[in-house]
C-alpha cells in the first residue's frame, strides 16, 4: 500500500472518531475536553480531504490499469487517458500529502499576543514601532482577525515606545509567528536637517496565547500594585489608580496594563500577558528536556535576530531570512504582507520536507 495514503488515511480515521466524540453529550459537557477535540478535529480536516482524493486517484489508475491490461481494446483510448489523468492528479496529491503530513506545532491554531518595542534609535525608532503595530492591524484586520489592544506606552506624537496587542482567530499565531524577531529600518527622519540616512530598529515578539487551563497561577505566587496611569501630555493622565502592575514572584516576570480606564480590566489584560509568556517559557523548557529542535529556523522567534530590513531610499523591503527582496514599501507599511508571509510559510514546508527525506 502506499505509504502516503496509508499515513493519511490513519489521519482520516481519527478524524471521524472526533467527530462522533464531538457529539458525545459526556464530551460537550466537558468545556476544555471539547475545545481541545475540536481543535484537533479541525486541524485534521485536509488531511481526511486529502486521504479521499488520494484514494479515488488511486482507484481510478488501477482501474485504468486493469482495462488496459484486460481484452477490452474499445475502451483502451480512454483508459490511456484515465491513467494519464490519475498519474497527473496523484503526482499533485503526493506533494499536498508531503506537507500535510509534516510535523505541526500545535500552538500555531491558538490566538496570539505580539509585543513591539522601540529598540535602537530614539524617536525614530519609536515612530517606526507605531508604523509596524498599524501595519499588523491593518493585515490582521484584513484576515478577518480581531485585534485587541492590551497596553501602550507612548512618547512623542505618533511614536511607540511599547505595544502589546492580542490576534483572535483561527491559526493567527501559525500566520504572525513569522514576525518574531529585529526589524531594522532604514531611512531619513524627518528630523535630519542634512538628509542623511539613519539607521533604527525595532524588536516583535509574538506569543501563542495561552488560556486559563494552560498554566495555573496562584494569588501566591503574585504581587499586584496599582497605581495613577499617565499618557503623554498629560490630557490621559488617570485620576485613579486604575493602572495595574503584577510581578510573578517564581520568574520574576512583569506585566504592567494601564490602557483600560477600569482597574479589573486592566488586571484581566495584565494576567492573560502573564500566563502567555509563562506558557512560552514551560513551552521552551519542555522542548529542551525533550532534547527538541523545531526542524525550522524561519518561525524561531529569537528576538535577536535581525529579520528584515526596511530600507525607504530604495524602496526595498529584505526578508533575510529567505533572502528575498520586496519593493512597495507604502502599499506594504499599508498592511498588504500576504505574499511575504506566504513565501517564509513555503520556505518553512521546504525546510522540513528537507530534514524528513
Amino acid at each position: 500500500m502506499d505509504i502516503l495514503l496509508e499515513k493519511l488515511e490513519k489521519l482520516e480515521k481519527e478524524y471521524l472518531e472526533l467527530q462522533n466524540k464531538l457529539a458525545d453529550q459526556a464530551v460537550i459537557g466537558d468545556q476544555n475536553l471539547y475545545r481541545d477535540l475540536s481543535r484537533r478535529y479541525k486541524s485534521l480536516g485536509n488531511a481526511a480531504n486529502l486521504a479521499k482524493e488520494y484514494r479515488d486517484a488511486t482507484n481510478s489508475k488501477k482501474e485504468a490499469e486493469d482495462i488496459l491490461s484486460g481484452s477490452e481494446k474499445e475502451l483502451a483510448e480512454l483508459a490511456e487517458n484515465q491513467l494519464k489523468e490519475s498519474k497527473e492528479k496523484l503526482e499533485k496529491l503526493q506533494e499536498k500529502a508531503k506537507v500535510e503530513l509534516l510535523p505541526k506545532d500545535p500552538n500555531d491554531e491558538r490566538h496570539c499576543i505580539i509585543e513591539i518595542r522601540a529598540a535602537a534609535g530614539g524617536d525614530e525608532a519609536a515612530l517606526f514601532a507605531g508604523e509596524i503595530s498599524r501595519m499588523y492591524f491593518k493585515f490582521a484586520e484584513g484576515r478577518g482577525f480581531k485585534v485587541e489592544l492590551i497596553s501602550k506606552s507612548e512618547g512623542a506624537p505618533g511614536c511607540i515606545k511599547e505595544m502589546v496587542f492580542a490576534v483572535k482567530g483561527e491559526k493567527a499565531y501559525g500566520i504572525f509567528k513569522y514576525e518574531s524577531g529585529v526589524h531594522r529600518v532604514q531611512r531619513v527622519p524627518v528630523t535630519e536637517n542634512k538628509g542623511r540616512v539613519h539607521t533604527s530598529t525595532i524588536s516583535v515578539a509574538v506569543l501563542p496565547e495561552a488560556e486559563e487551563v494552560d498554566i495555573a497561577i496562584t494569588d501566591q505566587d503574585i504581587r499586584v500594585d496599582v497605581f495613577r496611569a499617565g499618557g503623554h501630555g498629560g490630557q490621559s493622565v488617570n485620576k485613579t489608580e486604575s493602572a495595574v502592575r503584577i510581578t510573578h514572584i517564581p520568574t520574576g516576570l512583569v506585566v504592567i496594563c494601564q490602557d483600560e480606564k477600569s482597574q479589573l480590566k486592566n488586571k484581566a489584560q495584565a494576567m492573560k500577558v502573564l500566563r502567555t509568556r509563562l506558557y512560552e517559557l514551560e513551552d521552551k523548557r519542555l522542548r529542551e528536556e525533550r532534547g527538541e529542535q523545531r526542524l525550522s529556523q524561519i518561525g524561531s522567534g529569537d528576538r535577536s535576530e535581525k529579520i528584515r530590513t526596511y530600507n525607504f531610499p530604495q524602496d526595498r523591503l529584505t526578508d533575510h531570512r529567505i533572502n528575498k527582496n520586496y519593493s512597495n514599501l507604502p502599499n506594504i507599511m499599508e498592511g498588504n504582507i500576504g505574499e511575504i508571509v506566504e513565501d517564509l510559510q513555503m520556505a518553512d514546508q521546504e525546510e522540513m520536507l528537507q530534514y524528513t527525506k
